[in-house]
């Protein structure tokens, strides 16, 4: 089932758009790639995706519903996150716990399954070790690192991640590649993720969405197989 729609959509923060035309589907069960040059509007891409930004033109839609009919649910990690100022009380533990809460039930009791997932995603992205500090107390990247662990620990259908593995080195990247595939073949969930390491996880991706400058301004969207295999192009 198709999770995710544009259909010509044209979007920009000036007079002029930054996104022009573009068009694409993503469907229940893939692991995307979205690749592009510095600028190409690949976060605007994603909050488009994600109802956070209104297009000028076209046609948005994001399922309200997963492949089994039950509600969706999404977790999402921007590029940059720097709310968490040096006062934030939170350690990095207890923010990466609140991901295994069900909606409006802060105070469950976790089972043991949710402290191994929890254990699991903190390790993912090495950041066990910090399980205990302030989350205001860390850095940029850090702070980062423990954003994906909670929404890796969420378990949600549709994972959407801006540039996930910045900052990593190259054995945590591969390994942080090959859980996400793992994610998407074992428990059927969905990955959406800006990356410039299209080399590393090309074999990985079952659709690769490059954008790519227009001839009319603005850049368009260059769909592709992981085989590299053109199937659409946005005019």
């Amino acid at each position: 089932m198709q999770l995710v729609t544009l259909d010509q959509v044209v979007f920009g923060y000036t007079d002029a758009p930054t996104l022009n035309g573009v068009s694409l589907e993503i469907e229940s069960g893939e692991f995307v790639g979205i690749t592009g040059p510095n600028g190409a509007s690949k976060s605007t891409l994603l909050k488009i995706m994600l109802g956070l930004l209104k297009p000028w033109e076209g046609k948005v839609a994001l399922s309200p519903v997963n492949a089994q009919g039950k509600r969706l649910s999404v977790a999402y990690v921007p590029q940059q996150v720097a709310s968490f100022n040096v006062g934030f009380p939170s350690t990095v533990l207890e923010l990466v716990q609140s991901g295994r809460y069900p909606r409006g039930r802060w105070f469950k009791r976790l089972k043991a399954e949710d402290h191994e997932k929890i254990e699991s995603a903190l390790k993912m992205v090495d950041m066990w070790e910090y399980r205990h500090h302030k989350i205001g107390a860390l850095s940029g990247g850090q702070k980062q690192k423990v954003c994906i662990a909670r929404a890796l620990a969420t378990e949600s259908d549709l994972l959407v991640l801006d540039e996930p593995a910045t900052g990593m080195d190259y054995e945590s990247r591969m390994g942080f590649y090959d859980f996400m595939a793992h994610q998407v073949r074992e428990h059927h969930r969905s990955v959406v993720m800006v990356t410039h390491d299209h080399d590393e996880v090309g074999a990985q991706l079952d659709k690769t969405i490059h954008l790519e400058k227009g001839g009319s301004g603005g850049w368009r969207c260059l769909t592709l197989h992981s085989c590299n295999a053109r199937f659409g192009l946005g005019d």
